[in-house]
């Protein structure tokens, strides 16, 4: 952990740099490695005013906080920093677990279809230009698509060729 002070028309007293060890301490532990932080104390007529930066491998945390005492203008941005990592981590567990949840919901069988929810991914796997099936399978293996729809050079209909689970393909022919 490395702590850089700066101070503007005040002193840094022993009990402010141990207060903010001990809280950088804290975050640091949330975070669990090693974070850089830039304190900016100042001192403006009668407010005491206090800027955090801290640095991580995510990106940069800020807060800032102006009372009339400069140990509550600390407590209160680091207090504010500390809510914004707990935040994180919750978000990002949340997104671990919804995964495994979402894996398990697809092996249960569902009884109403109507409650199924789902995203609709567009894709770009098809040809406008006539082919025949043979063409359609080159195209589709170095490209290596799983389903690819071309239109049949005999009969300019729609075609889809897929690929399947025992690496075989199969012809949807809409004439057949």
């Amino acid at each position: 952990m490395k702590i850089n002070y700066t101070a503007r028309n005040t002193d840094i007293t022993s009990q402010i740099k141990k207060y903010c060890e001990r809280r950088m301490n804290s975050i640091e532990k949330l975070v669990g490695y090693a974070i850089e932080a830039d304190l900016l104390l100042a001192h403006e007529k009668y407010r005491q005013k206090v800027e955090i930066n801290i640095k991580t491998k995510g990106g940069t945390l800020n807060a800032q906080e102006e009372t009339q005492d400069m140990l509550s203008s600390l407590g209160s941005a680091f207090d504010n920093i500390e809510k914004r990592v707990k935040k994180e981590k919750d978000k990002l567990k949340g997104r671990k677990r919804r995964g495994v949840r979402e894996t398990v919901m697809l092996s249960v069988p569902e009884e109403e279809p109507e409650k199924r929810e789902g995203k609709i991914l567009r894709t770009r796997q098809f040809s406008l230009k006539p082919q025949s099936v043979e063409e359609a399978l080159m195209l589709m293996e170095s490209r290596k698509y799983d389903v690819f729809m071309f239109r049949k050079f005999d009969s300019e209909k729609w075609a889809v060729l897929y690929r399947r689970k025992d690496n075989n393909f199969g012809l949807i022919d809409p004439e057949e």
